[in-house]
């Protein structure tokens, strides 16, 4: 197994999926590409349809309309034993009874593959994902994260075109699921193999993803790169899903300039009228001085490497985030007055 390179050709072409159970729309006519070799993320609360979308891309749920083709072949009404993808579950499926190399050789098994044919490739998959010294250990003689591999592996030894997974980390404890994130995202790049994740954990989806989708209510409203998504969100929905978000309510003049009570931004924007100012607690600073916007410490949070600031400004309801270094010089107290400057150029603006 070598590194293989990201293609922008589509392995799998979502095409108006639709799954309704009643009057419910668990998918709502969802349209994606997925390219070769990637890692992509299905992202969004509970219940946004992600998992239906999962499992219909499995076989284990029949659209109620749209197709699936992988690589141009329409594979949408394949019974899941005949489709080249394969589902990791959260809770692993792994066999109690049988060691971590029987785990791993049931499937090939049942696939009537030659002995010397399973023997190389289970060795070949123990020795990729570090399970060679497990491999005569039975499952309940495992870790979480011994387990989340074995189960990783069993799925990536019959290699299938694309393999999905289903809240794969979400037993796992924070410190392993951190570790088992970049864990993931080596063994992809190794085997070359397309991974389709389903999470709800946004930083999980940054980690991993090369591309992301976002989902609600079975509606697709953004897909792109992490940095897209997290620096250009589509909607206020996504903007503030993913990572922290300030929001200030204002008006957009017909000059194009962004107001709100003490704050006044050159934006830049087509908008005019009622309109929310959306901002990154980075994009936010202290200004050191008595110029920009007056506003008062309300309450801070200590992070390690920096600080949140919740500050109290006229022009917000709610107190805005500002994320300063936990070193910095010039040290805040909560009750400190402080002006902020906000980069016009890294805010994003919703008409209400």
């Amino acid at each position: 197994m070598t590194d293989a390179p990201h293609s922008h050709e589509p392995i799998l072409t979502i095409d108006g999926l639709h799954k309704s159970f009643g009057p419910v729309n668990a998918v709502d006519h969802v349209s994606l590409e997925i390219r070769k070799n990637e890692f992509f993320a299905l992202l969004g609360p509970s219940g946004c349809g992600k998992t239906t979308l999962l499992r219909m891309l499995a076989g284990f749920e029949t659209p109620t309309g749209g197709r699936i083709l992988l690589e141009g072949n329409d594979i949408s009404a394949l019974p899941p034993e005949k489709r080249p993808l394969n589902l990791m579950f959260q809770s692993y499926a792994l066999f109690p009874h049988m060691t971590v190399a029987k785990n791993l050789a049931y499937g090939l098994e049942m696939d009537r593959l030659p002995k010397a044919e399973i023997s190389r490739r289970v060795e070949e998959i123990m020795a990729v994902t570090d399970l060679g010294q497990f491999a005569g250990r039975k499952p309940d003689q495992l870790s979480g994260g011994q387990k989340q591999r074995v189960a990783l592996a069993r799925a990536l030894v019959k290699r299938p075109k694309v393999l999905l997974l289903d809240e794969p980390l979400g037993a796992l404890d924070k410190k392993l699921r951190e570790r088992m994130q970049l864990e993931l995202k080596r063994l992809q790049h190794e085997v070359g193999i397309t991974f389709i994740i389903v999470t709800h954990d946004q930083e999980e989806a940054l980690v991993m993803a090369d591309r992301m989708a976002i989902l609600k209510d079975g509606k697709l409203l953004q897909c792109g790169s992490p940095e897209d998504v997290y620096e250009t969100p589509a909607d206020r929905f996504v903007a503030n899903f993913i990572g922290v978000m300030n929001f200030i309510e204002g008006v957009v003049g017909s000059d194009g300039i962004f107001n709100a009570e003490g704050l006044k931004l050159a934006t830049g924007t087509e908008i005019r009228g009622a309109a929310t100012l959306a901002v990154r607690p980075e994009n936010i600073t202290v200004t050191g001085g008595s110029f920009g916007i007056g506003g008062k410490i309300v309450d801070m949070a200590y992070h390690g490497l920096d600080r949140v600031l919740h500050v109290k400004i006229a022009a917000s309801a709610t107190p805005l985030q500002v994320r300063v270094p936990a070193n910095a010089a010039v040290p805040h107290t909560v009750g400190d007055t402080i002006h902020i400057a906000i980069d016009p150029d890294r805010t994003r603006l919703f008409k209400n």
